[in-house]
């Protein structure tokens, strides 16, 4: 996963397919585990799911998981560049009324940034 800290308080997670997603959900937890201990804020976070192609189960259990950590410290999420075939599995399972969803990086950067 590609993790760049766009500012002191975001950071943009570009993930891949599995198994390289489950990868790279523990690098992003991570982050989350240093704020939930207070060695940094609690950042907001970008999912960038463009070059994700399917999700699975428990890809979807390591998003929830995110999302309800991030809440509890006061971080927020955004979800971005869905492709079609992920976008059926997440309107399948409803997620889309749990997240919020961008049509691209800038859109979901600047949603943080208006919204802060």
């Amino acid at each position: 996963m590609s993790l760049n800290e766009w500012s002191e308080d975001i950071v943009i997670a570009e993930t891949r397919d599995e198994p390289v997603f489950s990868e790279d959900m523990g690098g992003l937890m991570s982050i989350v585990d240093d704020a939930e201990q207070g060695s940094r804020e609690m950042p907001d976070v970008v999912v960038n799911l463009a070059e994700v192609d399917y999700l699975n189960s428990s890809n979807i259990a390591q998003l929830l998981r995110l999302r309800k950590r991030l809440a509890a410290g006061g971080g927020r999420l955004r979800i971005c560049s869905v492709g079609d075939q992920v976008w059926g599995v997440i309107l399948v399972t409803g997620l889309d009324k749990l997240f919020e969803f961008h049509d691209d990086l800038a859109l979901a950067i600047a949603s943080l940034q208006l919204e802060a």
